[in-house]
């Protein structure tokens, strides 16, 4: 055992965790190595096996987390049922006859498959394959085109479900029905400000997004017709959630048998697709579990580090301003986005985050605090999936789009970074934008 102490293990661990990650270690591997070489050097193996034999079973077995392999079923069974589709063609006819109308029926389409699906790869990967055509058919401008897709992709973690939400509500014994809550405002002012976003850009430039062809007031209403059921499901799972009618794990079940009905009534689902559906649900559960195991681990060594501790204790007693911590820390998630994807900065930094921000004074409630603080984190972290050099969205996007240069694809979504950092800003200054909702509902 090296004579060191707990603050200088802690400092140890965090540097070769980052080293880890920059030789392309996954990072639930690499946090579940740093997190049980520690652990075995401050503790010793008996204390190891002692944990650890309590712990994965702790873990997985909570109530809570099973609503994340449920979500994510649902999403998968959406993507079969070509929700995506008729999403997109709805939002088509009643925006695509204005200046860059494509462009946003593309983030509109983008916000109500995420409002089904959870998870922004997702939402980016289907709605890229269904709206890249007709963006390029319409003559859209390369960067506006994959730009407006790639940011449209993040709503799928930040308007609720959201897998992200879930996770967070975990790690700080949170209410996951108050989180999905205080994430539907600014779920719809992320929508509304990247609609925004793209009627500026076309009133600069004109050619980069052209009005495409007005469609009678008939198709629109059949349009809506054809995603009756979307906003059936949504509209019973959400409503049920938010009015406390069933738990988010039910709710989420729910949503699973109504997306498996929508895609057998739609005439696309088969025995392969279920199974498909299935294998992708498992892959995508055990590859989020593992990340969770890992950072259980790496959060009990840095327990015995103190690290969170004498962290929180130096910014309490720092002098600064509450508000100047969170900014502060605002800029740390937007650099670790230019390394990891948004599940991991959440489950690395949320250990060392959160006593922080518990032992400062923010003149609320702590509940409060942890549905504040787990939105604007949410919103962050979202950033992280358009910023380069990883921008996970980007690379989706660029993927599909070939004859588009990743260059343009990242110029294209700097006018949307910059609505995100405004919208940020709104929401570390008002957090009446965050709590307006659970604290109506609560007083019902």
């Amino acid at each position: 055992m090296f004579d060191l102490t707990g603050l200088e293990y802690g400092i140890i661990g965090f540097v070769v965790l980052m080293v880890l990650l920059a030789i392309r270690i996954p990072i639930g591997v690499a946090m579940l190595l740093v997190g049980i070489g520690g652990y075995l050097e401050i503790a010793g193996t008996v204390a190891l096996m002692s944990y650890l034999k309590t712990e994965v079973y702790y873990r997985f077995s909570a109530f809570d987390l099973s609503v994340a392999p449920l979500f994510i079923m649902m999403g998968q069974f959406a993507a079969k049922a070509g929700l995506s589709q008729a999403l997109f063609t709805a939002a088509h006819r009643w925006l695509g006859h204005f200046r860059g109308g494509v462009a946003m029926a593309s983030v509109g389409g983008c916000a109500g498959f995420g409002a089904i699906s959870g998870s922004s790869l997702a939402t980016a990967a289907i709605m890229g394959q269904v709206a890249l055509p007709e963006l390029k058919r319409f003559k859209y401008s390369g960067s506006l085109a994959t730009g407006c897709l790639a940011a449209g992709g993040t709503l799928g973690i930040l308007i609720p479900p959201s897998l992200i939400l879930i996770i967070y509500a975990v790690m700080v014994e949170a209410n996951i029905a108050t989180l999905f809550q205080a994430a539907l405002l600014p779920g719809i002012l992320a929508a509304i400000g990247y609609i925004g976003v793209i009627a500026i850009i076309v009133r600069i430039n004109p050619n980069s997004g052209p009005a495409a062809p007005k469609t009678s007031l008939s198709e629109r209403w059949k349009s809506i017709l054809d995603i009756w059921g979307v906003l059936l499901i949504f509209i019973l799972v959400m409503g049920g959630i938010y009015s406390g009618i069933f738990t988010p794990t039910e709710g989420a079940g729910i949503g699973c048998i109504g997306t498996f009905l929508l895609a057998i009534t739609r005439g696309r689902m088969r025995w392969k697709g279920i199974k498909d559906v299935f294998l992708g649900t498992a892959s995508t559960t055990g590859l989020i579990f593992l990340i969770i195991l890992g950072a259980a681990i790496f959060s009990a060594f840095l327990g015995f580090t103190e690290l969170p501790n004498d962290l929180a204790e130096f910014f309490k007693t720092s002098g600064l301003p509450p508000i100047t911590i969170i900014i502060m820390m605002v800029v740390i998630y937007i650099l670790l986005g230019f390394l990891m994807d948004s599940l991991s900065m959440i489950l690395l930094t949320v250990p060392i985050f959160w006593p922080i921000i518990a032992a400062l004074d923010f003149g609320m409630p702590v509940d409060d605090v942890k549905l504040w603080f787990g939105i604007i984190s949410l919103i962050v972290v979202e950033v992280g999936l358009i910023t380069p050099p990883v921008g996970m969205n980007v690379f989706v996007i660029s993927s599909m789009a070939k004859d588009v240069p990743m260059i343009e694809t990242f110029k294209g979504v700097i006018p949307f970074f910059i609505s995100d950092a405004v919208r940020v800003a709104f929401i570390v200054w008002l957090p009446s934008l965050t709590l307006f909702l659970p604290h109506l509902l609560a007083s019902d």
